[in-house]
């Protein structure tokens, strides 16, 4: 290539390869390069998922360049997070682990090869990081430290091989809890002479902090955000009013109201669901921003709505003061907000007023009836309504610690006011749940329990979506098939947004065999809550499986396996999920693989114990999974 053609552009460029390469071909040749060319196309796959191509990959490294750093920098996160997944699935001896480095700097073109110092720099970043690790360089951080939910943390500038100048270097911290964080950064010390302009921009600083207190917190703003990008949205936007309350930040300065404040986002998340003519994400979706900085214009885009709802609670003494704005994403404006001082016994209908107002602003019109329905609540016990919220949110996790304590939780809100009917379903949830999963010493007797506390809520409150959708999953249990699917579709009418009620009317279809049906709901049930627990995955993947949906299924086990792991568990079913996919698929090493785990969990494992929690109606369904179990190996 002569001087006249060379072509220079600044473009980020990822760079990979195995940690232990060679130690890994020595023992075993032919596995290795298998598990090498799968999970390259793996990260091929993401790699163009992310709008970025592959330069070259010889032997054990990856060389990739993407437009936006910002692309380049997600893409790794998604790459070791899929590899860690595999990885899981592998000896330990034999797991591959790639390290990543990114860097954002100018390359030369040659043809359809990219070289010079930017990847250089990225290679060595890659040399530096630890396996399953990502280094960036400083001119990546500078640019994605503000646009990604991840952490970072400081290592200081690194003189590197054939590089004149010292580059300053970043690990990606990928945990849910370091997302914000910059650790390590130093400031320099101000100089004698600084210390005074020092100090008078930081007594302007107050003065700016405190009129954005007063605009933020004392009254109405309206001022612009990022507008969100309808094309950059992860999913389409509903045909109907879209929204998601972010969760309320706490301004009491006391660690202790916080889950007074998270029932407050709970209750207008909750009373807004009820409304069938606005679509609304669920709140566990929603609270994976708790605590996190991200714009309201990223919020958006990645839960795929319109409107976003944020606000504060300050609660002191007897007095609370609740701020709430509406923002529409999609403009960058305010379209409402408002500041409630009230006394803390008119607390519900101060969230009553916040969320007819939010349907107001959206210009949803409510009939009286209605309304009546959405605005009526079960308790006036804010004590009660506060364990209930937190006995809900220890039912999701599907473990049997976490199911005893909501039971427990739930038994105290009903000692507190007997007459609210959501915390005796709670209650039954927790037994049926026991029952149905083993965790008890007589199901019967537990099953029993379940159904009995059931109905007591449906007496006090014959409305309340999760007791109906309850009462269907009992129904499911006991061969009353056609009721259990009646049971379900009422549960949707009365919560039409709740993602829950969609997931157990997408399970009953499964058992029924109605697998289409069960599909269309599980992915319902999954837009409206895209951060769902693993057992939503599932739901949906063993539907997927039915109709040889294998690779779809796959995608969902996996992703469920590590949503389940992020939050430390390490559900059964979901192993289960995967030795049958990879039986079916005719991956019999896999699968063979999973029902390792699956004995290491549960050494007492069984197919004939564990088949008669399946409650199918047609038998060749069972027979179907079964016999594909049988073929990973389970007995």
């Amino acid at each position: 290539m002569n001087t006249q053609e060379v072509k220079r552009k600044l473009t980020a460029i990822l760079s990979a390869d195995v940690k232990g390469y060679s130690r890994l071909m020595s023992e075993d040749e032919v596995g290795t390069i298998h598990t090498l060319n799968a999970y390259k196309e793996v990260m091929t796959g993401l790699i163009q998922q992310h709008h970025g191509r592959v330069v070259d990959a010889p032997g054990d490294n990856v060389l990739a360049e993407f437009v936006s750093v910002v692309d380049a920098v997600q893409c790794a996160v998604e790459i070791q997070k899929e590899l860690k997944t595999r990885n899981a699935e592998l000896p330990e001896n034999r797991r591959m682990e790639f390290r990543i480095g990114v860097n954002l700097g100018d390359v030369v073109e040659d043809g359809e090869q990219i070289l010079g110092d930017g990847v250089n720099i990225a290679a060595r970043l890659e040399s530096l990081s630890e396996a399953g690790g990502i280094y960036i360089s400083g001119t990546a951080f500078d640019h994605v430290k503000n646009k990604l939910n991840l952490g970072y943390k400081y290592l200081g500038e690194q003189t590197v091989k054939n590089i004149l100048e010292p580059v300053r270097v970043y690990q990606v911290l990928m945990e849910a809890e370091a997302a914000g964080k910059v650790i390590g950064e130093k400031k320099a010390k101000p100089r004698q002479w600084q210390r005074a302009t020092i100090g008078l921009v930081v007594a302007v600083i107050v003065v700016v902090a405190a009129v954005a207190i007063w605009r933020f917190y004392l009254r109405p703003t309206t001022t612009p955000v990022g507008v969100a990008s309808k094309e950059k949205m992860a999913f389409p936007l509903p045909d109907k009013p879209s929204i998601a309350v972010l969760p309320f930040v706490n301004m009491s300065g006391d660690s202790g109201q916080e889950p007074f404040t998270d029932g407050v986002t709970e209750n207008i998340t909750t009373t807004l669901s009820k409304i069938p003519k606005i679509f609304v994400i669920a709140r566990n979706s929603a609270f994976e921003y708790k605590g996190k900085r991200i714009g309201v214009k990223k919020v958006a885009e990645n839960l795929g709505v319109r409107y976003v709802l944020e606000g504060s609670v300050q609660k002191s003494g007897e007095r609370i003061r609740i701020t709430a704005q509406l923002i529409d994403a999609t403009s960058g404006h305010h379209i409402w907000s408002e500041k409630y001082d009230r006394d803390m016994r008119d607390l519900f209908a101060l969230l009553d007023d916040v969320t007819r107002n939010i349907a107001v602003a959206l210009q949803i019109k409510l009939t009286e009836g209605e309304q009546a329905r959405v605005w009526h609540r079960d308790t006036k016990n804010l004590e009660a309504w506060a364990l209930a919220s937190q006995a809900w949110d220890l039912i999701s996790r599907r473990t049997r610690e976490d199911n005893a304590r909501a039971g427990e939780l739930a038994e105290q809100a009903g000692k507190l006011d007997p007459q609210y009917g959501f915390t005796w379903s709670l209650l039954a949830f927790s037994y049926y749940y026991a029952a149905m999963m083993g965790w008890c010493e007589s199901p019967k007797e537990y099953f029993k329990k379940a159904i009995e506390l059931n109905q007591k809520a449906l007496t006090l409150n014959k409305d309340l979506f999760c007791a109906t959708a309850m009462l269907g999953q009992i129904h499911l249990a006991q061969g009353q098939y056609e009721r259990a699917i009646e049971m379900g579709r009422r549960s949707i009418e009365l919560g039409p947004n709740i993602a829950v009620n969609y997931r157990i009317l997408a399970e009953t279809l499964y058992y029924t065999g109605n697998f289409e049906e069960a599909i269309t709901l599980g992915e319902k049930a999954i837009r409206l809550h895209p951060f769902c627990p693993w057992h939503f995955l599932t739901t949906l993947a063993r539907s997927y499986c039915m109709v040889g949906r294998y690779e779809e299924a796959l995608v969902l086990y996996r992703q469920g396996l590590n949503r389940a792991q992020e939050v430390g568990l390490n559900p059964l079913p979901v192993y289960i999920g995967l030795a049958e996919v990879y039986s079916e698929t005719g991956q019999v090493k896999e699968a063979h693989t999973q029902a390792l785990e699956i004995l290491r969990i549960n050494p007492s494992f069984l197919l004939e114990n564990w088949s008669k929690r399946e409650p199918f109606r047609d038998a060749k369904h069972l027979e179907k999974r079964l016999t594909a179990l049988r073929k990973a190996g389970l007995k």
